[in-house]
């Protein structure tokens, strides 16, 4: 029996962590790190009497959004009021947006084309809109469950988000997961946030079994954990019924330690927000010429920078994908290409050596201290013959993560290859010797003349190349290659 199919829609909120203030008043957005309940003030704190101002930069930011989506831009911001009530909702309400009588989002329609589980596939928007983010409960235990009591901070009350709405046209864990890392590559790309900081967005999954009642799973923070809950819920909504049984329209949250998702509580009605227009906010109109002028100012997107570097670069399909996931890492290549030229070895030095040092560590770029001067200075090292392949891998963690000058490394530890062949005769003189064995066992198997060789790399500390290591013991011992 083939399995009913899982419908699946998103709701994302994404921090415009790229603007200097809060949503509604002036206080400081980089809450990360702040002490508790520091930057705050009566606005964001929802104190009486105290009055909204919309940041005009994120409405624009929300617009360039839009256009890179191929949405409709409405000519006016309407902001509404989202009532419900949580301890981390200071006002009882949610300053938002949504799409109804008298309301209007920032936009409406569009799309992002994914490589989904069949092919290409369209995944079309419902709105987009802006908000405030609410505050940061904390436990002290970690676990909600296992708390005796909860502490909130209000640094995060305010923080500007953009809400992103999808239709319900994604119908795996993976398309969802695809579909997220094409949209983070967009938002980051446009500079509207950075995807590496902690609580960059959320994710609200919305998840059914086709004809039945829909299940959302609240505030996933993570890619993995998007894919993982998504995969749980299909597996336990299919589960249900496949037991008689019949799927509830509630709220769950996602638990990353247990893997499975916990019920919160039977799901809200649109109608039991009590969406109304916010009486302290007039409409914000959005003409043609703003818009006009938010397009022209828009940067390079980030799958037409991949086709560049097929283009112009050469580069394949998959590593320019590679290469733009990050806009960061995209500057950062450009701009080792600029100095030391031959894109495809800077790509290669990249993605399989630079990326596995930070992914190891988490995959933030912050981290990384190495300018692109050091690493074309690096590749122009070995190019010169100064430095071996087996160097380079072992310095460079040092270059990425230090920011040391590879030269100054490689003079300062005396790192350059042996070049004579006199010390490589000696050298390899010494391990036959040394290894009667070894020798013994290369002259009836070729391939174990790879122990020899490893021995002299040894004694040279990696400077020397095995290849003509290789070449030397075959010849003392008279072997072919």
């Amino acid at each position: 029996m083939t399995p009913q199919k899982a419908v699946i829609g998103l709701e994302i909120h994404i921090q415009v962590n790229t603007v200097r203030s809060k949503m509604f008043c002036t206080c400081s957005q980089d809450y990360r790190g702040a002490p508790p309940n520091t930057n705050v003030c009566p606005v964001c704190l929802g104190l009486p009497g105290s009055l909204p101002v919309p940041n005009r930069e994120v409405i624009r930011k929300a617009i360039m959004l839009a256009l890179a989506l191929g949405s409709k831009v409405l000519d006016k911001v309407v902001f509404v009021r989202k009532h419900y009530f949580y301890p981390d909702l200071p006002k009882g309400y949610q300053i938002s947006q949504h799409r109804g009588p008298g309301m209007a989002p920032i936009a409406v329609g569009g799309s992002l084309e994914i490589e989904g589980d069949s092919g290409p596939k369209r995944i079309r928007m419902r709105r987009i809109g802006v908000e405030e983010d609410p505050a940061r409960i904390t436990y002290p235990s970690g676990d909600p469950t296992r708390s005796s009591y909860s502490l909130i901070d209000y640094n995060r009350s305010g923080v500007p988000l953009i809400e992103v709405v999808t239709e319900p046209d994604l119908s795996s864990p993976k398309e969802a997961r695809v579909f997220m890392e094409k949209l983070l590559e967009l938002v980051d790309h446009l500079g509207i946030s950075n995807p590496d900081l902690e609580g960059a967005f959320r994710v609200d999954v919305n998840i059914s079994i086709e004809g039945g009642e829909r299940v959302e799973v609240k505030n996933i923070g993570s890619l993995k954990d998007i894919e993982k809950a998504i995969s749980y819920e299909v597996v336990r909504q299919r589960a249900v019924l496949a037991a008689g049984g019949k799927i509830q329209r509630e709220t769950r949250h996602w638990d990353p330690v247990k893997g499975v998702t916990i019920v919160s509580r039977y799901k809200e009605l649109e109608e039991e927000y009590r969406y109304f227009p916010d009486p302290d906010l007039p409409p914000i109109a959005i003409t043609s010429s703003i818009v006009e002028e938010i397009a022209s100012k828009m940067p390079e997107l980030p799958w037409h920078r991949a086709e560049r570097y097929v283009k112009i670069y050469g580069l394949t399909r998959y590593v320019s994908r590679v290469l733009v996931s990050r806009k960061r890492l995209s500057e950062f290549f450009e701009e080792v290409v600029k100095i030391y030229g031959d894109p495809r070895r800077v790509a290669d030095l990249l993605i399989n050596d630079f990326l596995g040092i930070v992914n190891e560590r988490g995959g933030n770029l912050d981290m990384v201290k190495a300018s692109p001067q050091s690493i074309a200075k690096l590749l122009s090292l070995m190019d010169q013959g100064v430095i071996s392949v087996k160097i380079m891998k072992m310095i460079l963690e040092r270059v990425v993560l230090g920011g040391e000058d590879p030269e100054e490394i490689v003079v300062r530890e005396n790192l350059k290859v042996i070049a004579s062949d006199e010390e490589l005769e000696e050298l390899a003189e010494k391990v036959i010797k040394e290894n009667p064995k070894a020798v013994e066992d290369a002259k009836k198997n070729p391939k174990a003349i790879n122990y020899l060789v490893g021995q002299v790399m040894k004694l040279t500390r990696g400077r020397a190349d095995p290849q003509k290591i290789a070449a030397i013991i075959r010849r003392k011992l008279s072997i072919g290659s």
